[in-house]
Parts: structure tokens; sequence; C-alpha cells
């Protein structure tokens, strides 16, 4: 793509050159393209769903109504030809229908040459011009995007405001604006020594010249982000692993003192992240002042900038995971937002966590920093709100639901998979996957299928029913009573949702004993945990709601007998969860 940017108008015309390989097993006899600035003008499908939702995002209601005529965004295409052949094109709200002239058997491919006219909007909702820190253009969902296809068809969703899904392919951006800016973006700068402003440590002199044309490659993505301001610093630190990390924002009294220690911090985290959740592959990553909180891209992130330390590292690390869950492993987030979502607040958690133990930022090491994600689950699930994780982003009811269900209990479905399996297969599953399906829009079946082969269990269960429903969990220790040879101690299952339970059984000489109770549908179970070794009791059939686990320790040596001690079980009703004998 070749465009030219008026930073008066706002305005820019555009030059795409695509070329589509169709690598399905079908004929493809027309395609369609996102335009997404479309959606920033009154009456607009996101303006009436914004202004619709019961709970609106105030980052974006009653914003568009407001916009003028020259603050409003479009993408207007202007020609477009099949292999030189003029094809029809029709625009309907942000998606562009084309019939093809010439149909695409498996294996083909075309080029598909389009002009464009377009017009920045005001930034409402990640893109647009003048955000609310000053910064000038935010430039993302930008450019006429093909939409993907996969093996359920087209995915030409119209845009209101949510997730993303995009066709993997190799990117040549050239942008043309005036030379006073300076752009960060996907991808890796060509022509460094022609623009300096921090890429190059050769001085350069732009002469007469009114303008400049940067010029950005980046191969394997699925999208590309840029955004300029006159006003930027730009600084970079280079990784051991050789990844170049860019950083730009607007140098004042909210910003300075921050953005200046946070290339050192970042450094830091570069290690811990490659290592348990895999080595990043692209030359470089850009954490970019702009937009109106933080967005993930491919290579690049959008985040505001004026913000205290904690805040700006943590955003940065939420988006930086991002690069992992959305930008390579790429799963469709319109249909499993908690996949990239609850994975980022996964492991945006833990790194976080590993930054506080090291003093590297504010904050006290936890045992198990993901407590308030599990509370966050337990509200809404004892609410009228909560919807099934398997509702597309678009069509769930409240803006509550999506996202206390897309980052919170997504994140909670992965720890409590830890709980499942146990941690050192969940570690290594976690890596496998990323390794098995980066590059590939994986679904949850690929996922929950690397996690069956590394523990040896069936777990279609655990997605059948957290993930496609909204059955709670809520298991309890109701009695501990006397028995022949022993004592038994009675549980009872008062909810719907089947879960294995882990219990941790105290005695009054000091020693204690671990138990799994696996469920007969998993066939299997786990039976070590880091120092834990743990006796695998009889399976609990899912139909049966009582299960009574015999010992052969007298009840009066039993303390206290205590379900799911590490925290991971996302029991809504914890109270429950211990018996505490008395002392004879």
């Amino acid at each position: 793509m070749n465009i030219q940017l008026d930073v008066a108008s706002h305005k820019y015309k555009g030059e795409q050159i695509l070329i589509y390989t169709n690598n399905s097993p079908d004929t493809i006899d027309r395609v369609f393209y996102h335009l997404y600035f479309n959606a920033f003008q009154p009456g607009s499908m996101m303006d009436v769903r914004s202004r619709s939702m019961p709970d609106p995002d105030p980052r974006l209601r009653g914003k568009i109504p407001k916009l003028a005529d020259d603050e409003i965004g479009f993408i207007d295409v202007q020609s477009l030809k099949q292999d030189g052949v003029d094809i029809k094109y029709e625009t309907a709200g942000t998606i562009l229908e084309v019939e093809l002239a010439s149909w695409l058997l498996p294996g083909d491919h075309t080029a598909l040459e389009m002009e464009f006219d377009a017009q920045v909007p005001l930034q409402t909702r990640r893109s647009g011009r003048d955000n609310v820190e000053g910064i000038a253009y935010s430039m993302s969902q930008w450019y006429p995007k093909l939409c993907e296809y996969d093996h359920q068809g087209w995915h030409a969703n119209p845009y209101i405001g949510k997730e993303f899904y995009g066709v993997w392919g190799n990117f040549e951006v050239q942008i043309e604006l005036d030379k006073s800016y300076i752009i960060g973006a996907t991808g890796v700068l060509q022509n460094a020594d022609e623009i300096g402003y921090g890429y190059s440590t050769v001085p350069v002199d732009h002469g007469d010249r009114s303008t400049l044309t940067w010029h950005f490659k980046a191969h394997n993505v699925h999208d590309f982000v840029w955004a300029a301001d006159p006003e930027y610093t730009h600084t970079q630190k280079v990784m051991e692993d050789g990844t170049v990390l860019h950083f730009f924002y607007q140098e004042n009294e909210r910003t300075t003192d921050n953005w200046q220690a946070l290339p050192a911090i970042m450094s830091k985290a570069w290690e811990p992240i490659n290592e348990r959740y895999g080595q990043y592959p692209y030359p470089v990553f850009s954490f970019i002042q702009g937009g109106d909180s933080g967005m993930e891209y491919p290579m690049a992130t959008l985040i505001t900038g004026e913000r205290s330390i904690g805040s700006l590292v943590g955003v940065c690390i939420h988006e930086l995971m991002h690069a992992w869950y959305q930008s390579l492993l790429s799963t469709n987030e319109s249909l499993y937002a908690w996949m990239d979502e609850g994975f980022t607040t996964f492991a945006q958690i833990d790194i976080k966590n590993w930054l506080r133990e090291k003093q590297l930022i504010p904050g006290a090491y936890e045992d198990n920093p993901y407590l308030t994600e599990y509370n966050g689950y337990r509200n809404i699930a004892l609410s009228s709100f909560e919807e099934p994780l398997s509702t597309h982003a678009d069509h769930f009811v409240t803006n509550t639901a999506y996202g206390v269900g897309s980052y919170t209990k997504g994140c909670v479905f992965l720890k409590q998979l830890e709980y499942v399996i146990g941690k050192e297969f969940f570690d290594q599953a976690l890596l496998n996957y990323y390794y098995t399906w980066r590059f590939k829009h994986p679904d949850v079946n690929d996922f929950l299928r690397v996690f069956e082969k590394i523990s040896g269990m069936e777990l279609d269960w655990y997605k059948e029913y957290f993930v496609n429903t909204t059955h709670l969990i809520d298991y309890a220790v109701t009695d501990v009573k006397e028995s022949p040879g022993g004592s038994r101690i009675v549980f009872l299952r008062n909810q719907v949702m089947p879960m294995p339970i882990d219990v941790e059984v105290r005695y009054l000489d000091g020693s204690k004993s671990f138990h799994t109770i696996p469920l007969q549908i998993m066939r299997g179970a786990k039976t070590m945990e880091g120092e834990i070794s743990y006796h695998i009791e009889a399976d609990w059939p899912w139909t049966n709601p009582v299960y009574h686990l015999d010992l052969d320790r007298d009840i009066g040596e039993v303390r206290s007998v205590i379900i799911d001690p590490t925290d991971r079980l996302a029991d809504v009703d914890p109270s429950n969860d211990r018996i505490d004998l008395p002392a004879n």
C-alpha cells in the first residue's frame, strides 16, 4: 500500500495491490473487505449499538452522533480491479462486497488492485486523530482489510467496536506525510538512514522537502498499525536475542520519568516471557503512545501514556502478551475472545508478579496472584448477567458480561485447567500449544487437544461446561465420621458443573495427606504437583451428587479437611470447603 496523508484536512489517498491466494479447498466467487472507518459516522451500527446497550462503553458513549462532517471517518473505494479487469463492488456499512470476475479455484491466486480515499475520524474508539493525550494520529483499522475465509466460510462481520480476525500476509507500506511527524508502526523501517528520528544514529538533513515517505515491511502478520505525531520522543532497546523494542511517547511531567524507566523494565521481562510462553519470532516490537487505552496489533501496541509506572508496565505487559495470543496464534477473537483476552490476562498477571518478586515494579509478590480474577468471576457467576463464553463477542447483551467473561473467566479457565491436570503438565502444554498452533488460527478444540495429549486426560467435558454454559461449581465437605478401619469424609456437589477435587487432610500430629478425586469422564488423574504427591482416589461419576472418601486414620486423629487448598477451583461458595474437627 502507498498512501498520502494531508495533515491539514486529515484526509488521505491510498493505492493497494493485494495478492490473494485461495488456500481453502473451496472455489471462491466473491471476497469481502472491512472498511472500519465507516463505523465512525452518525447512525452507523457502532453508533446505534453503543447507544442501545444497557451499559455502553464510556469511551464511545454519545460521541459518534456529535461528529461533524470533517470529524467523521470514512473509506471510499474509488476503483477495484482483478488482474487488471474492473470488477463489481458495493459498500454495505463497514463491509465492501466484491464479485470476482474470475473465480478462484483451490490453490489459485489473484491480484486485486484498489484505489481509495479516506478521512481520519476524531478519535473516539481505538482509531483516529487528536486523542485525549494530544497524539495526532492513531492509525488502526485504517485501510481496506480483506476479511478472513476459513473452514467456516467468510467472516464479514460489521464493525461495532469489539474484536478482530485477519488474514496472514506480507505487508509493504509506504506512508507520505508532513516531514515534521514521527511514525511508529508495525514492521521494520526500510529507509531509516533517510528518515532519522531515532531510527538511525546518522544525522539526517531533510532539506527543503515538505513531506517524507516512510517505508515499512512486515512479514507473516494479519494487520498493520501506525501512529504519528510531531512531538514523539523515540527511543529503542536491543534485547539479547536481537529483538529491537521501540518506544514512542510525548515528553511531559506526566510521562517522561515513567517512559524513561520503561525500556529497562520491559527488557527484564523479555526473558521470562519468551521462556514461559514461547520465543517471539519477529524482529521488532513498538510501544506507542496513542489510542484510547491499550490495544494490540502485530509488532506494536497503542496505549495511553499518562499513567503511573505500575499502570504503564501493566498495560505494556498485557498488550505485549497479545503478540502471542492475538498476533501469533490469531484465534478468531470474535468467536473466542476469551482465548485472546483471558489468556493474555493470565500471562500479564504472571509476568507482573515476577517483576514484583524481582522488585522491578512496586507491589508485593503474591503466592496466588489470580485470586482477584477468581473473585471477579464469582461475582458475575452469582449475578444474573453472566453469558456463556461461547457467545460471539458482538452479541453479548451487556459489556459487563463480555468484559468479565472474556478477560476474567477466560483467565480463570486457564488457571483452573492448571488445577485439573497439574502445573508441570500445564506449563509444558501451554508452550506446546504456542509452538504447535502459531500462525494457524486455532480454536478451543485445537487448544484442548494439546493439553489432552500432554496430560493423557480427556478434557472435552471442561469446555462443554465452563465455556458453553454458565453452570456453577460448588463442592462442600459436609461430614467426617467413623467408619470400619478408620474414618469417612462425606463430600457433596451442590451445583451442576462437575470438577475433580483436591483434598488436604490435616492430622493432630501435624502431618498432612493430599488426595485427588478425579472425575470418571477424565479417564486419568494427576499424581504429582511440585512437592505434593497425591493419593489418587476412586473416580467420582459426574451424575452422583455425593462422594465418600475413606481414610485409614482414626477419626480422632483428623484435625481438618480442606477442599482445594491451592485456591484454584472456581468454587462459587468457598465457605463450605473446609471442616475443622474439635480436638478430643
